[in-house]
């Protein structure tokens, strides 16, 4: 399946300070997504700020890309919950809204069980036709996939891929051949934390599931296709300019740096959904200086 596959664009929700979603202005970044020519859109992912959002503001959000989109570019949107009844309904949402595929974390409060986990996923995955990737993402729900789990879930109906963190010695080389080993040949292994997608890319992931990407498709896609060409040294110079994105990253999180870079670009007036707070005046001037780094790569 080629869903899987590239660039994944995650890109920003804009809301107003009720939740409310902005969709002209959601509109606009996805018509840069387009334009650029991502290989897909991830809507509601953790930088779009799908757990702040009721149901209904994702089913507008999900039938306003649609519209956007017209499916020129496949749209993958998250539908992580707290109980299995709610992400089988946003499930449904997506589907009858227009999605292409689908996104799930395990989202929790209280510590899941591997058996959890699986139920909650097969539950989900059955809930539609749609292709559903694996959303493994433990800095943010706590939960972390053993390989044995990610290859029992490979074999589910309608699970066709899986989203990965970076792992701890950035030794992705083995961790693909771990998770491809047992796991059909079309089971997509790709991975978010843009910082390691350089890395990631060249050791021959499927997919790059990024943050930049979501609001600077250009540079993003220029380390993808240089990636895909085996031009080992255009993806390092590509991620050197990156790097002062990627520190940012690291230091506030993804989600307060792609709203400040969003400001300074005037392509959103849209902040944090509350509690997160924006970034400071003064670390938004480095938000500054790091696009600034990366001008060079983007159209005029």
């Amino acid at each position: 399946m080629t869903l899987f596959r590239g660039l994944s664009a995650f890109p920003i929700t804009p809301t107003d300070a009720h939740g409310r979603v902005d969709t002209g202005a959601l509109d606009h970044l996805l018509e840069r997504l387009q334009t650029a020519g991502v290989d897909s859109i991830g809507l509601l992912g953790s930088t779009g700020g799908y757990m702040y959002l009721t149901r209904e503001e994702r089913r507008r959000a999900i039938a306003a890309a649609a519209r956007s989109v017209g499916g020129r570019t496949p749209l993958i949107v998250g539908v992580g919950a707290l109980r299995t009844d709610e992400a089988e309904n946003l499930a449904r949402d997506a589907a009858s809204e227009g999605a292409d595929a689908l996104l799930l974390a395990p989202v929790s409060y209280t510590p899941l069980s591997e058996e959890e986990a699986y139920q909650h996923f097969a539950a989900v995955a059955a809930a539609t036709d749609l292709p559903l990737c694996v959303y493994n993402n433990p800095g943010t729900t706590h939960f972390t996939f053993s390989d044995a789990l990610l290859r029992r879930l490979a074999s589910v109906p309608n699970i066709r891929a899986v989203k990965m963190p970076l792992p701890k010695d950035m030794d992705f080389k083995a961790e693909l051949g771990r998770l491809r080993q047992d796991t059909p040949d079309e089971f997509a292994v790709g991975y978010s934390g843009d910082r390691g997608a350089a890395d990631a890319l060249l050791a021959g992931a499927d997919a790059w599931y990024s943050v930049v990407g979501g609001l600077l498709p250009e540079p993003a896609l220029r380390l993808v296709r240089a990636a895909q060409a085996g031009d080992v040294a255009e993806v390092r110079r590509i991620d050197r300019h990156c790097q002062p994105l990627w520190e940012l990253f690291k230091e506030f999180g993804s989600i307060r740096v792609m709203y400040a870079a969003a400001n300074i670009l005037s392509l959103s007036e849209a902040v944090p959904p509350r509690p997160i707070l924006p970034l400071t005046d003064a670390n938004c001037v480095r938000v500054t200086a790091a696009l600034e780094a990366l001008s060079g790569l983007m159209r005029p």
